[in-house]
């Protein structure tokens, strides 16, 4: 067809869409020294002691475990200790292996010919398939279709007090109200968090974005940690090395409200990576939401780990062929010449099958905020959104959300929804250019037209708006107008994780859930 790509190909190594947004217990490709089962676990006996401090387990000052479930957990441990003591005596070791392995080369180990692959921290998590999953929820315990907890709350039974950190490193909570810590916040992102393989683009979450992306009602600033050295001269919090967040989120997992968090923006400066901060991130925020009475968490990663519920690929879509060309995100075939790529990409200069598609106000928000609840509720995860979550996360902030209403002429009943998110990487080295605009798909509803003429549109709307290219998810109905609205295939697949829950696995289109 006219929009079938041999015709162009996308840099995939260049970026590979929101490849990883950030998880609970995985970060950023290029932090995944900090990650990796070497780095995190040692050997097997070193990771087993390890999680005797883990999240979920007992207090130290806990004289017994509390509950059915951390009984479990000890038992476990014990027997990860033994098995790494027959393992360092020449012994083969025994336990359950992950029945499935990364794809990344830094998050995995290099076995040898017949051996399976072990994640020796990630297998000790409640996360769906592993041996503490399989442990505390023994096959024929529940029905194939259970969705449900690992392990069930152990009130008291948490760490009260931080965990210890390295020398010469402090906890230092992050307000990210206040500009000052909000701009140290955005300064360590874009110095270091994602970047592609080439070293050409980068992330560039802008001060506004993380504001509205940290800030959500019932946000708590004890749940954006930061990590800080010393000052040299004694004054001052000292330097922001490190960061991990979470924000509270109400989410239907099979049809099941659950309260939860989202965690997003492990983030470690680069010369710190040898420090084996990241695991200690993740226990402390972790720890933190326990004590709170929450005890979900979801994430994503571009890297499999043990085990993710579901799996989406990113698509692309040239809005300015000519600048992702320059920047060498995209790259011409054979066959194409820069005329022809402009044709090909070229979209209409208004809407024409919303002509009346206009920016959200906040007299908008109570048909708009009933009509997604209701449209997400067709897929198995999803979040339930409050009114007031709604307009936090929808209204339109300039260069941060823009969101798009049709109304019903007679009524002025909201119809129909688009909207995109603003996150812009810088390029690396280019000349010509510094900043690669995008847009994200966030979340979209359409009543009067198909999904694909809605979509038209917000292309239509994104380009008004300078975006560079417009990126998308093949989660809820996105399929729909992927190839015909002329989207180009990611390489990069995002893995959706929910810790301490199990449940049947999903696939792009029963997934209704769009995390930054």
């Amino acid at each position: 067809s006219h929009f079938n790509l041999p015709v162009l190909s996308i840099n995939r190594r260049a970026i590979r869409g929101r490849q990883i947004n950030l998880s609970l217990i995985s970060s950023s490709s290029t932090m995944s020294e900090d990650l990796s089962e070497e780095t995190i676990a040692g050997d097997a006996a070193a990771d087993a002691a390890a999680f005797v401090t883990a999240p979920l387990a007992p207090s130290p000052a806990s004289a017994e475990p509390t509950s059915e479930s951390t009984r479990q957990q000890v038992e476990l441990i014990e027997r990860m200790l033994q098995q790494a003591s027959l393992r360092s005596n020449g012994g083969s070791g025994g336990g359950p292996s992950p029945a499935s392995a990364s794809s990344s080369r830094a998050l995995s180990k290099s076995t040898s010919s017949g051996e399976k692959k072990r994640h020796a921290f990630w297998d000790t998590q409640p996360m769906l398939a592993t041996p503490l999953a399989l442990s505390a929820t023994p096959e024929g315990s529940h029905p194939p279709t259970f969705s449900g907890p690992i392990l069930e709350p152990a009130p008291g039974s948490y760490r009260p007090t931080p965990y210890a950190m390295p020398a010469g490193f402090v906890w230092s909570d992050v307000d990210i109200t206040e500009p000052i810590q909000r701009m140290e916040v955005y300064t360590l992102l874009n110095k270091n968090y994602v970047e592609d393989d080439d070293c050409l683009f980068r992330f560039d979450y802008s001060a506004n974005f993380l504001y509205w992306a940290l800030t959500p009602p019932g946000f708590k600033t004890s749940y954006h940690i930061g990590v800080r050295c010393p000052p040299k001269s004694g004054d001052g919090p000292g330097r922001l090395m490190a960061f991990i967040s979470a924000i509270p989120a109400t989410v239907a997992i099979s049809d099941n409200p659950t309260k939860a968090v989202e965690i997003n923006y492990l983030c470690i400066h680069k010369k710190l990576r040898s420090k084996r901060l990241a695991p200690v991130l993740i226990k402390e925020i972790t720890r933190r939401v326990n004590i709170d009475g929450v005890y979900q968490a979801l994430y994503t990663a571009g890297v499999e780990l043990p085990t993710p519920i579901g799996s989406c690929q990113y698509w692309h879509r040239s809005l300015d062929p000519k600048k992702l060309l320059e920047v060498d995100f995209l790259r011409l075939s054979p066959r194409m010449t820069l005329a022809r790529t402009m044709r090909l990409y070229k979209l209409p200069e208004s809407p024409t099958s919303l002509p009346n598609l206009r920016p959200m106000t906040p007299d908008d928000v109570p048909d708009a905020h009933a009509l997604l609840n209701k449209y997400l509720e067709q897929f198995k995860l999803h979040p339930v959104f409050s009114r007031e979550e709604f307009a936090h996360w929808l209204l339109p902030r300039p260069g941060v959300i823009s969101s798009f209403v049709s109304t019903d002429p007679s009524t002025g009943k909201v119809t129909d929804i688009c909207s995109y998110y603003h996150l812009p990487s810088t390029i690396l080295g280019n000349a010509k250019h510094n900043k690669l605009n995008a847009a994200y798909s966030f979340y979209n509803v359409a009543t009067t037209v198909g999904f694909q003429e809605l979509m038209g549109d917000c292309l239509v709307m994104a380009k008004r708006e300078s975006q560079d290219v417009f990126n998308a998810l093949d989660v809820m109905e996105n399929k729909q107008f992927l190839k015909n609205l002329k989207f180009g295939v990611g390489d990069g697949h995002l893995k959706f994780y929910i810790y301490n829950w199990t449940c049947q696995r999903m696939s792009s289109n029963e997934i209704g859930l769009v995390l930054l």
